[in-house]
């Protein structure tokens, strides 16, 4: 009887043993990885793009582990863009940007305002009889003041702040009224060490001319293609002054708008120097990881999580 305890024991931790490898190494192959986010240190800036549909959206983990946030998707997109965020274990957003007061650039920002720690927002000086009277805009303000938050005016030819070997500057507006609102835009050039990032909201040719008039070194090696890729912005001259290697459009399948138009697309192709232009509405969402130090420096993966179907 003893041998056969015996035998029965080890055959047990046989049967154990076994259940444990299948559950720790097997399993897991079976089961699909969620795309994330490359892994952020002290060396690296990474910028996600986000697939929001005909809106706009861009996360940026700067390389002290700040985070930047422009732009919120449409209205209704919001708590989508917190559920992406706090899946991304994001507390607190260190700088927030609204390039400008359209639905489509502001529509989630009260959710996000409401949802987490904001620490700087910046947004463009409007005239008060050009300011929108929708829901969407009131919502904003109302989240801004009950989280007592201060709007910082976007100023051109300002840094708007900085870290250790990186900086973002304010190239738009660079006039205090407009006929179109898109042209309020608020451009941003982040800078990390030898690499740059150029964000420009809705700007049209109009803004784009006084930044070209303003002199301000557009060299980007990343573009986010104005307007959704609107002929009304990214004209010839502001595009060869930008000089992208990457190019970003973030446009929504079978938009009713036809953006991209095929004006802008010709336009990118001809650029010269121009690797690739990425769409969200082909690429979903976008990520571009900068080590700031090496030309070839600039890592890209797509087909990322939509974060707004």
């Amino acid at each position: 009887m003893a041998r056969k305890k015996l035998g029965g024991s080890i055959l047990k931790s046989i049967i154990v043993f076994a259940l444990v490898f299948i559950v720790c190494r097997v399993i897991p192959t079976l089961v699909e990885e969620k795309p994330n986010t490359p892994a952020v240190n002290d060396n690296l800036l990474v910028a996600e793009f986000l697939d929001v549909d005909q809106a706009d959206c861009e996360l940026i983990y700067l390389p002290d582990g700040k985070t930047l946030l422009i732009d919120a998707g449409n209205r209704g997109d919001g708590d989508k863009i917190v559920d992406y965020l706090k899946d991304k274990s994001i507390q607190k957003i260190d700088y927030l940007i609204a390039t400008h007061p359209h639905a489509d650039h502001i529509g989630g920002m009260s959710e996000v305002i409401d949802n987490f720690e904001i620490g700087r927002l910046f947004a463009p000086r409007v005239p008060n009889n050009q300011a929108p009277t929708s829901k969407t805009y009131e919502d904003f303000l109302t989240s801004v003041q009950k989280k007592g938050l201060k709007i910082s005016a976007a100023k051109s030819g300002t840094t708007l702040f900085e870290g250790e070997d990186y900086k973002a500057e304010c190239f738009a507006p660079n006039s205090s009224e407009y006929e179109e609102l898109n042209n309020y835009s608020v451009t941003v050039k982040l800078t990390y060490g030898i690499h740059s990032f150029l964000f420009t909201g809705d700007a049209e040719s109009l803004s784009e001319e006084e930044m070209l008039k303003a002199g301000y070194n557009l060299d980007s090696d990343v573009l986010k293609v104005g307007h959704h890729g609107s002929s009304s912005s990214s004209s010839k001259r502001f595009l060869k002054a930008v000089s992208p290697k990457y190019a970003v459009i973030s446009c929504g399948t079978d938009n009713s708008y036809n953006h991209p138009h095929k004006e802008t697309v010709n336009a990118l192709n001809k650029l010269s120097g121009l690797e690739k232009t990425f769409r969200t509405d082909v690429d979903k969402t976008i990520i571009f990881t900068a080590d700031g130090k090496t030309e070839d420096g600039i890592k890209i993966t797509t087909n990322n999580p939509t974060v707004v179907e």
